[in-house]
């Protein structure tokens, strides 16, 4: 242990040491003439900034640039972080009205440019430059109209010269998101200025890096991330339009990308509508990106019943939902959630049962709960996660072991659904598997469970809980005899039964939306095994 944390402790300084070169560096006169080697050719394509309503919300009501107090618009001091990052990547321009003055759009611009014009690491972060250059090409309308010489060189010369930023520093940023909106910056560019093909090539070359190394053999993220799907999904759309209104030939990467990508996202959202949360999903807007992908005419299908790890079995009334993929490999764990074999039903197109959603703002503890078993459909021993993981900044945790699945059998007939699966989760700590086991009758509209924990060794006596978490509208009532729980969802009734061991319900936190929580209820089966292999019963029957 000593030698480790001495190690430990070499590395951090030595790793210290030479970020501290490498800020010098990029601060430095030699960096800023390296990345000022621009050739200032004019702008030949100029994107529609309709384009970009996939992955920005335009406001209905738009603002006139002579309402908002520009002076000293720069110089702005105690701004917070996220104040900051809205008014650098210049999104904001897209709420502008038309009719503003165009000089003024421009000179608020050129004032940047004189503040910012060499590289500091708040204003030249890497994603902010990227957004910032989509955003100055995007809204050429008042960026680039009606401008005079001196203005053009200047616009021209800071587009190039922040892309070449982009191209030095993108290999060393280590999120892939990140990456992936600085490539789309990059590829813009090289559409922008036609001559520039180095920027062309090396953007789509580095286009299908990002997805060779981020995609499986499915086009599904290794991450298992249903919200980096999507993610991926609108950028290479939005890149694919923008060669298509350039009028040159759209590359068969993009293409073929696209329509992978283009299967995960019928899977997950089309064919149920409604967002699944499992790891590090939220409730989303992906309703506008429906008439989005329908107005350029894009339209996917997917009729499997298994896909990315994810089985999705369904009816007109009730889909049965279920993760059983094995966990992703540690590099690509950071939004992961160890709910393995966790599963949703959403009955009439509402959520009976839901996994508790994913907590992304910067409190420790509650990033840290969301990605329990606890806020999972799923069995916890001992009030341990089927997964660890380790910290590995003030924000973030990638998994420190990793999770397989060992069996698993599908069954969808018309009058007859089943899903069996096991994980190795407890295998190391506790010497046992955990086997799930849930059956749909349609005709009755009854679900009955059974969950088994096999202990490969004599190993009675393990505590367990099984939790079954639901959305914060609905109610709960447990019945006299404390062997039935009533749910109230909207117009339907639907009772939850578990014979052989005790059931509660328990107050938990709900992250479904985006960076806050609200509390929510759920049911909970509780004991003690007694057996080598306990088997755990539950049914869940509509009323």
């Amino acid at each position: 242990m000593i030698l480790r944390n001495s190690l430990n402790f070499i590395n951090e300084f030595f790793q210290n040491i030479k970020n501290n070169i490498r800020i010098i560096y990029l601060n430095s006169n030699y960096y800023d003439k390296k990345i000022s080697k621009i050739n200032y050719e004019n702008l030949v394509y100029k994107p529609s900034p309709h384009l970009l309503s996939s992955i920005i919300k335009y406001q209905k009501k738009k603002i006139n640039i002579n309402d908002i107090s520009i002076e000293n618009l720069w110089d702005k001091e105690n701004i917070k972080k996220n104040e900051f990052k809205k008014l650098n990547n210049f999104y904001w321009f897209f709420s502008l009205d038309l009719k503003s003055s165009k000089k003024t759009t421009q000179s608020i611009i050129l004032n940047w440019i004189k503040k910012n014009f060499k590289y500091n690491s708040k204003s030249w972060e890497f994603d902010l430059t990227s957004k910032r250059i989509i955003a100055w090409l995007s809204s050429h309308n008042l960026t680039y109209e009606e401008i005079n010489e001196e203005y053009q060189k200047k616009f021209n010369g800071m587009i190039q010269k922040q892309t070449n930023h982009l191209k030095n520093e993108i290999n060393k940023s280590d999120l892939i998101d990140d990456k992936m909106i600085g490539c789309a910056a990059i590829i813009l560019v090289g559409l922008c200025y036609k001559e520039e093909k180095n920027y062309l090539t090396f953007g789509l070359n580095l286009l299908k890096k990002i997805s060779n190394f981020s995609l499986d053999n499915q086009g599904f993220p290794k991450s298992r991330s249903i919200k980096q799907l999507i993610f991926y999904l609108r950028y290479f759309i939005l890149i694919r339009e923008w060669f298509k209104e350039a009028q040159i030939t759209i590359p068969d990467q993009i293409n073929e990308t696209i329509y992978y990508l283009g299967q995960g996202y019928a899977f997950v959202w089309q064919n149920i509508k409604s967002d699944i949360l499992f790891n590090g999903n939220n409730i989303s807007n992906n309703s506008e990106f429906d008439h989005y992908l329908k107005r350029f005419g894009y339209t996917f299908k997917n009729e499997n019943k298994e896909f990315g790890g994810y089985v999705i079995l369904k009816n007109k009334k009730i889909s049965l939902i279920m993760d059983v993929g094995n966990s992703p490999n540690l590099n690509f764990s950071k939004n992961y959630q160890s709910g393995a074999m966790s599963f949703e039903i959403i009955s009439n197109g509402k959520k009976l049962i839901s996994n508790c959603g994913y907590y992304e703002n910067k409190n420790f503890k509650l990033k840290e709960l969301s990605k329990s078993t606890a806020t999972h459909n799923t069995l916890i021993i001992d009030d341990h996660s089927s997964c660890h993981f380790k910290k590995i900044d003030r924000n973030n945790f990638i998994l420190n072991d990793d999770l397989k699945i060992l069996k698993k059998n599908i069954v969808f007939e018309k009058n007859f659904w089943k899903i069996n699966v096991s994980h190795n989760g407890y295998l190391k700590k506790y010497n046992s598997i955990h086997e799930r086991e849930i059956e749909f009758y349609p005709e009755k509209n009854k679900f009955i469970g059974i969950d088994k924990i096999l202990n490969k060794k004599s190993n009675v006596n393990i505590k367990f809980d099984i939790r079954f978490h639901l959305e914060p509208t609905i109610k709960l009532m447990k019945t006299q005899d404390n062997k039935t729980i009533l749910i109230e969802l909207e117009n339907e009734g639907w009772k939850f039964a578990c014979n052989n061991f005790d059931i509660n319900i328990d107050n938990g936190l709900y992250f479904g939306n985006k960076n806050s929580y609200i509390q929510n209820q759920n049911i909970f089966i509780s004991g003690i095994t007694n057996n080598q292999n306990e088997n755990i019963y539950w049914e869940l029957t509509k009323l």
